[in-house]
């Protein structure tokens, strides 16, 4: 759910290998602070370039693995360019992102949470290196350009992570028994390289990104907050409609296609369409392999389901015609 007229950026925020360990040694601590922590730096971020505070709307995916399986948590962030300005009732869009800022706002940010959630000498220390060794901030990607004449591909390619395993199938080359050989496409030649390693560190390395029970990968906030999204919709809209014209490239809503639609777009066939006489058809009764029928709309005939639509009369006492009656 995107707001319409509005211009969407794919930023990603990333830590340093020297953080990775403790990172998964205080998982259940740290990841949903460091879901937060990269909201609160991005609209810090935004509120610093615009020179007031602003609100922006952010759907948040997390990830644990880089591309060779090995523990690598960052964000992938759907991030508005601008944001809410709440004093003002306006939509402020942001052409400019000075990057250099932004990573150095993320590498305080995130030394900072770090430091108020896992309280120990050892955190201390570590975050001390990490400003002393990093002076240039901590690495953030953020697609420039027009991004939103891609923003369906970017949703397919965050959803996947939430339903895709480290690594999959057509990636693992060889299995013996005892070792496995396994491909990936290193960030750092981009080639494509490839690795052997034991069986049990094979199995080491994907169970390490399961994430704990109940923990929601996939986050909504600032104006895409599930609770406040209508409600804010409205206001966003009226705002850019005091702005002549959508901004280029901004997000235009299409409305959702129907089952019917999206199955004739992907098999060139009418599901609902008679093969034989050609003609509309209608469910009349549904049968499930396990639970027999489960829908007769015969026997909710029967139960008084058109019971309203009967004949009625009008005052002159003239018999109307049925409701489901057709001309």
């Amino acid at each position: 759910m995107l707001h319409e007229g509005v211009i969407y950026r794919h930023i990603v925020l990333t830590m340093p290998a020297m953080l990775r360990q403790t990172f998964y040694q205080q998982s259940k601590d740290v990841l949903s602070p460091f879901m937060r922590c990269g909201v609160r730096c991005l609209d810090d971020f935004f509120s610093r370039v615009c020179g007031k505070p602003l609100t922006g709307g952010y759907i948040v995916v997390i990830q644990t693995h880089g591309r060779n399986g090995q523990y690598n948590p960052h964000l992938h962030c759907i991030a508005t360019s601008g944001g809410w300005d709440q004093e003002a009732k306006q939509w402020v869009h942001l052409d400019y992102l000075p990057y250099p800022m932004l990573r150095k706002k993320w590498q305080w940010h995130l030394l900072t949470m770090l430091r108020q959630t896992v309280k120990s000498k050892e955190i201390h220390r570590l975050v001390d290196t990490c400003y002393t060794r990093y002076r240039n901030g901590f690495v953030t990607n953020v697609q420039k350009g027009d991004v939103p004449s891609r923003y369906q591909s970017l949703a397919t390619y965050l959803a996947k992570y939430v339903v895709s395993p480290p690594i999959s199938l057509r990636r693992i080359d060889r299995y013996d028994g005892q070792r496995v050989t396994y491909h990936y496409r290193s960030h750092t030649s981009e080639r494509v390289e490839r690795e052997t390693v034991d069986v049990y560190t094979f199995i080491g390395r994907m169970i390490q990104h399961v994430f704990p029970k109940g923990f929601q990968r996939v986050r909504y906030y600032g104006v895409q907050a599930t609770k406040t999204f209508a409600k804010l919709r409205g206001l966003i809209q009226e705002a850019l409609a005091k702005v002549q014209g959508l901004v280029k490239g901004a997000i235009k809503i299409i409305a959702p296609l129907t089952y019917r639609q999206r199955y004739q777009q992907s098999s060139g066939r009418d599901p609902l369409r008679c093969p034989h006489c050609h003609s509309a058809m209608e469910v009349w009764r549904i049968w499930h392999p396990t639970y027999g029928v489960i829908h007769d709309e015969l026997e909710a005939m029967r139960k008084g389901k058109y019971a309203s639509q009967a004949p009625r009369a009008d005052p002159a006492g003239r018999l109307g015609r049925p409701l489901w009656a057709t001309s």
